[in-house]
């Protein structure tokens, strides 16, 4: 029986050639697989019939777009997940979505091998393989352009003497990488750290800089997920595509950072997520109102590791999972709506309401109907500092 590999397919050059190069390097056949996660560019079924003209003996396209945003980026908006503290993970989230999809089109075919386009320097080759190994051990993974030397010359030299159905113009001077919870652009003259972005490497946002009318938007959330935007019920996913539409339109998500990459190295990358930061933002605030002081204390550092597995292609693994369990839980009473403005690439809360809130409006007050017992405080601060008073004793001595 002759082996079957299957290949996380984009439809773009390097995945259309690898299709002929994996068969003429192993023998094997090749089933082509497509996953929207929202990334936008040409219809499915273009794309399988391409796959299929460039020699796979199967294709299959999926639209996950739901999928995605409903297991994937919603567990990281309830986890406030920013890698380095920046960086919502846009990437790092589709991975899994698409991993699932080619395993489950590899038990479907009797495949024993899954391909992937990754480089060896990057972040994906791990998050592709760690996440297929995780789902199916018996599983092998090969990657062209890493394990075969498939550069962009041999693939355009490839496509023409095979005379593929797809166009080798010149390459794009960045490399871009994009779903529907943000866009990723990095190399060219990004790659020299002291060069700013120029505008066109933006596509998700607009100019901050360019003078416009501020809007304002009410987030609603129940035990953590978006549910309405100005009191119009929303999926994650409209929640999502909405948020980058009008903090999009006002500059707001722009993140230019270099950051450490799992392989060892730091690398200079250039991000645009507006509806990821806007709901990230909008559930941070709302947190702070319904989340008790040393869950929300702990949580924080729990957000830190998650970001950082999920990040390091992590995604399967039981910590993951564990952490799942106590974000949902420290979620449970984050309900309510954030009132934000969204202007100049910033998106600012203006106002919070929630009937889990534990703000207590008598116990804050310093006017007339202030409920706090002021005179405990004296005994409070002795006790509390008590330890380290008598510790400087002795220091001090």
């Amino acid at each position: 029986m002759t082996e079957r590999v299957v290949l996380a397919y984009s439809g773009g050059l390097d995945t259309s050639v690898a299709i002929g190069w994996i068969a003429e390097e192993t023998g094997a056949e090749v089933i082509a697989v497509a996953v929207d996660v929202g990334q936008g560019g040409e219809d499915l079924d273009v794309i399988r019939k391409r796959a299929l003209a460039c020699g796979a003996v199967e294709a299959e396209v999926a639209d996950a777009r739901d999928e995605f945003a409903e297991e994937y980026c919603l567990p990281a908006i309830k986890a406030n997940a920013l890698y380095m503290d920046r960086y919502p993970l846009v990437s790092a989230l589709s991975r899994p979505t698409i991993v699932k999809h080619l395993v489950a089109a590899a038990q479907k075919h009797g495949a024993t091998t899954v391909a992937h386009g990754c480089t060896g320097k990057g972040n994906d080759q791990v998050r592709f393989e760690a996440g297929i190994s995780s789902l199916a051990p018996e599983l092998k993974c090969i990657a062209p352009v890493r394990d075969y030397a498939m550069t962009r010359d041999k693939a355009i030299a490839f496509c023409e003497a095979k005379g593929l159905p797809i166009a080798t113009t010149k390459k794009s001077p960045y490399s871009i990488d994009q779903n529907v919870f943000g866009r990723a652009v990095e190399t060219g003259f990004l790659e020299d750290i002291w060069n700013a972005p120029i505008e066109d490497v933006y596509d998700y946002t607009a100019n901050p800089a360019t003078p416009r009318e501020a809007d304002e938007v009410v987030i609603s959330f129940e035990r953590g997920v978006p549910v309405a935007l100005d009191g119009k019920p929303v999926s994650v996913l409209q929640a999502i595509q909405q948020l980058n539409e009008r903090a999009g339109a006002q500059g707001i998500g722009r993140i230019d950072m270099v950051e450490d990459r799992l392989v060892g190295i730091k690398s200079r990358e250039i991000y645009e997520a507006p509806g990821a930061i806007a709901l990230i933002t909008a559930h941070q605030e709302l947190e702070s109102v319904t989340v008790e002081r040393e869950l929300a204390r702990y949580k924080r550092q729990v957000e830190q590791r998650w970001s950082e597995l999920v990040y390091d292609g992590m995604w399967f693994s039981p910590l993951k999972r564990a952490l799942d369990g106590f974000i949902d839980e420290a979620n449970e009473h984050v309900t309510g709506d954030i009132r934000m403005t969204l202007h100049g690439g910033r998106a600012v809360v203006t106002g919070r309401k929630s009937a889990q809130s534990l703000y207590d409006f008598n116990l804050a007050t310093y006017d007339t109907g202030d409920t706090f017992d002021q005179s405990m405080s004296k005994g409070f601060i002795e006790i509390f500092g008590l330890s380290a008073k008598i510790a400087a004793k002795r220091d001090l001595v």
